[in-house]
């Protein structure tokens, strides 16, 4: 089964764009995968232009052997724009594959470990009596987990502002109420998407009361681990770490210093299924969990499953069909939630279709995350 072209789609979705790869072959099968890179979307294209050139005639079946080409085949292997490039190809190699096998994907990973794919929901509540209230009606609706977001005081107006120790007070106060008012059983957790320091990350822990928290996501940047290791000496709350890292490389440190607790592994940015399956193996070693990160399109929630469906050590999905709507004129053909889970895909490949007319009627535009600044005028992490 031959490669005979690779398509690059770039579509305009709900908020942001959605970067699309289509890998066709000669056997008239076509396999569907999403790069994760959001408001990075044309270098991600850049990247697959490439690979393209090489990769039309390789055999499909190869994955494994076609993603250490892609990776290794340069003098400057890595980084973040061309494992995102990797892991939409390595997704629809798989998808590929396995709709000319006729089975799941998951099938191509070790078969299935679970028939329902559990998941958290997040509140987008504003710190405050609102919080209190989305969480009694998550945990009414049947959710055990559930994230937040955290805090923003007043900022005059200014969208851009964000002030950390602010934010801090706001957001531990508001949370300990949260806890108060649903008890102990439902597991919540906290997004900061790594806006913080160390010592501000420490001093948000140590002002709620121990067990508020079931987990705190990316409190701080990822490029230092001694920086994580610090923290990790200072609060007993879980870590959930991994969204950012773009090979297993990056995971190293984290997993084998015990400093990540949860593995928030996106399948669209670390290489795909490829590279996840064996994050995840070495995660199940260290009696980590998988927590995957899941922001994107049908086509990353489709990969999700199929990994989750084939790995044992599972935490959550990130479920996010609730703010990120597509509809059939995107994808006519895609997972749906039942509840508060996902059921395992049982039909041939990855079980999600693209409308390819969409590019048109939906074409890419321009979109930039939030350049942030601090109230004294200099920039600070989005």
């Amino acid at each position: 089964m031959k490669i005979t072209d690779l398509k690059i789609l770039i579509a305009r979705g709900p908020w942001r764009n959605l970067c699309i790869v289509k890998v066709e072959t000669d056997t008239a099968h076509y396999g569907w995968g999403e790069s994760g890179l959001i408001g990075r979307e044309l270098a991600v294209k850049g990247a697959i232009e490439h690979f393209r050139e090489f990769l039309i005639g390789k055999d499909a079946r190869r994955m494994g052997a076609l993603w250490q080409e892609m990776y290794r085949g340069q003098y400057f292997e890595g980084g973040r724009v061309l494992t995102a490039a990797i892991s939409a190809i390595d997704i629809a190699l798989y998808d590929v594959v396995a709709k000319s096998l006729g089975v799941p994907v998951y099938q191509l990973l070790g078969g299935a470990h679970r028939d329902r794919v559990p998941c958290f929901t997040t509140s987008h509540a504003a710190m405050g009596p609102a919080a209190v209230e989305d969480a009694r009606r998550m945990v009414n609706d049947g959710w055990p987990s559930i994230r937040f977001t955290f805090g923003e005081p007043d900022t005059g107006g200014d969208p851009a502002l964000f002030e950390p120790r602010e934010s801090i007070a706001l957001t531990a106060e508001w949370m300990r109420r949260v806890r108060e008012a649903v008890g102990p059983a439902p597991i919540l957790g906290m997004e900061y998407h790594h806006r913080l320091s160390v010592a501000e990350a420490a001093s948000f822990c140590q002002r709620m009361p121990s067990g508020t928290l079931d987990f705190l996501e990316e409190p701080i940047r990822d490029e230092t681990p001694e920086a994580y290791e610090a923290l990790r000496r200072m609060t007993d709350v879980p870590f959930a770490i991994g969204e950012e890292f773009a090979s297993k490389w990056q995971f190293l440190p984290y997993i084998e210093r015990g400093i990540a607790n949860f593995a928030r592994i996106d399948l669209c940015n670390v290489g795909g299924f490829t590279e996840a399956m064996k994050v995840a193996g070495w995660c199940e070693a260290h009696y980590i969990d998988m927590m995957p990160h899941n922001p994107l399109g049908p086509i990353s929630t489709a990969a999700n499953l199929h990994f989750a469906a084939a790995v044992p050590n599972y935490a959550w999905l990130e479920e996010r069909t609730s703010d990120l709507v597509f509809g059939p004129d995107y994808f006519p053909v895609q997972p749906e939630i039942d509840g508060v889970t996902f059921p395992v895909p049982e039909g041939p490949g990855l079980g999600v279709e693209f409308n390819e007319a969409a590019v048109g009627e939906h074409p890419f535009e321009f979109w930039e995350a939030g350049h942030l600044h601090r109230r004294d005028g200099s920039y600070t992490n989005y």
